[in-house]
């Protein structure tokens, strides 16, 4: 028997400009409903008088809120990816001391969630997480965790017993402490000394004497 169709899956993407525009109009009006109203009370009704459509015209892209939600995070997610591959690339020489990449990796996390700390709350803590979006989530944390194991690896400096071990535990804390701030602290996101302070946790971590 065929499976069915997740309920938060969004409709087909359409294909000509205008509904384009007017799918991504829904979007950014949801973006300002979750992050004034948060999850429960930004109801469809909401997100259509923002987008300034009949909530009729809004179900024609989206069948509920949830499917806008799962919309909005999965591009969330693939930002993050392309912010994170780009700080990479910028300093990938080899070899690459972690002093060197860190900090680029680090930043992006943060820059990415400091634009709307509000909003990421309501997509990563209030809303559902369908399958779709743990799928999507734990591939970027893989993704992120290879390109950090080829630093690791590329690296005579580091004496780690076990590199891809390793490099999980450095996405893993990198997405754990910004994900944090953002949900309890969320003005210290962008600081500067956030991200020195995590620097210098990870390197100590990868440069530890290993028994």
């Amino acid at each position: 028997m065929p499976s069915r169709p997740s309920p938060h899956q969004p409709r087909k993407t359409p294909q000509q400009q205008r509904a384009r525009q007017t799918r991504q109009r829904i979007l950014d009006a949801a973006a300002r409903v979750f992050t004034e109203y948060g999850y429960a009370a930004g109801t469809t009704d909401r997100i259509a008088e923002a987008a300034k459509l009949s909530v009729g015209s809004v179900y024609q892209y989206f069948p509920n809120k949830d499917s806008i939600l799962l919309t909005l995070t999965l591009a969330h997610i693939d930002e993050g990816i392309e912010a994170v591959r780009a700080s990479l690339t910028a300093v990938a020489t080899s070899p690459v001391r972690p002093e060197q990449w860190l900090p680029a990796m680090v930043g992006a996390y943060a820059d990415l969630h400091s634009h709307n700390p509000r909003l990421h709350k309501v997509l990563f803590e209030e809303s559902p997480r369908p399958p779709e979006l743990l799928d999507r989530f734990h591939q970027a944390e893989r993704d992120a965790a290879d390109a950090v194991e080829q630093f690791l690896r590329s690296d005579p400096s580091l004496d780690l017993a076990d590199p891809t071990r390793s490099a999980r535990v450095v996405v893993a804390v990198i997405e754990s402490l910004v994900h944090r701030f953002v949900s309890q602290r969320p003005d210290d996101v962008d600081s500067p000394h956030l991200t020195s302070e995590i620097v210098d946790l990870l390197v100590a971590y990868l440069r530890a004497e290993r028994v």
